[in-house]
């Protein structure tokens, strides 16, 4: 399997990740394409075909593509199923579950013993992928429910996280105090929801029931950073409720 040859059209921060991590564990890689060229024979010449585009373009370009039975087509969506590759004999979805900034760190962390979501029933090719990068893979099921829940928790633990601590950043500001140390403050909870779950990580005032303190953590935010109540009450909320559990 290390021989395996592949191309990429759209080789953006996740093609271009996914075609520098498949090149370093062996695989040969063809010209890329991107998602404007002529790809009508971009199946031609190769057993794996990455159709890497933005979402909404992943059906029309891969329906602008000769079918070849010998060749597996795969997209790296989170969010939709092997469906859009029609109308391609053999695909399948791979999707890293994984922050990919630029092409040489994403390479470097897909190789990084990463997590891939596959859709059940998908070609075995996806699995091949996944093992020759050393990853550990997930199966979810073929439904689109299912799907969308996925990509909502991937963007809740990725995109939301940053938002948070986007907040941690401003706040840290106006404490005056470096983020950095917040940064490891946060490092460590995430190691505790892994060990424990997040109910049993939960640590602070409000897991305490100290209320007196969150009303001084409201006022502070108040007079400093008033732009930042909302957002700091919603978690209260939030954090509430699951100290609740």
């Amino acid at each position: 399997m290390s021989k395996l040859s592949f191309r990429v059209i759209g080789a953006g921060r996740a093609g271009g990740a996914m075609a520098r991590a498949l090149t370093k564990v062996g695989w040969i890689e063809r010209a890329a394409l991107g998602r404007n060229d002529d790809v009508t024979h971009a199946a031609s010449d190769v057993d794996v075909l990455i159709v890497a585009t933005p979402d909404a373009a992943i059906a029309t370009v891969a329906s602008a593509i000769a079918p070849n039975p010998n060749c597996c087509v795969v997209h790296l969506s989170g969010a939709l199923g092997a469906d859009v590759l029609a109308p391609h004999p053999r695909r399948a979805t791979v999707h890293p579950l994984v922050a990919l900034p630029d092409a040489h760190t994403g390479a470097r962390r897909l190789l990084d013993g990463a997590w891939f979501a596959l859709t059940v029933g998908g070609d075995a090719m996806g699995a091949a992928i996944v093992d020759a990068l050393g990853g550990r893979r997930v199966a979810l099921a073929d439904s689109e429910q299912v799907r969308a829940l996925h990509h909502a928790a991937c963007c809740v633990a990725a995109n939301h996280l940053t938002t948070l601590l986007g907040q941690v950043e401003r706040l840290a500001a106006a404490a005056g105090v470096p983020v950095d140390a917040y940064l490891a403050l946060a490092r460590g909870a995430v190691v505790n929801v892994a060990d424990v779950g997040a109910a049993a990580a939960l640590t602070g005032p409000i897991a305490r029931g100290d209320w007196v303190t969150v009303d001084r953590h409201r006022a502070a935010v108040d007079a400093a950073a008033p732009a930042e109540r909302e957002l700091y009450e919603a978690l209260v909320t939030a954090t509430r409720d699951l100290a609740e559990c």
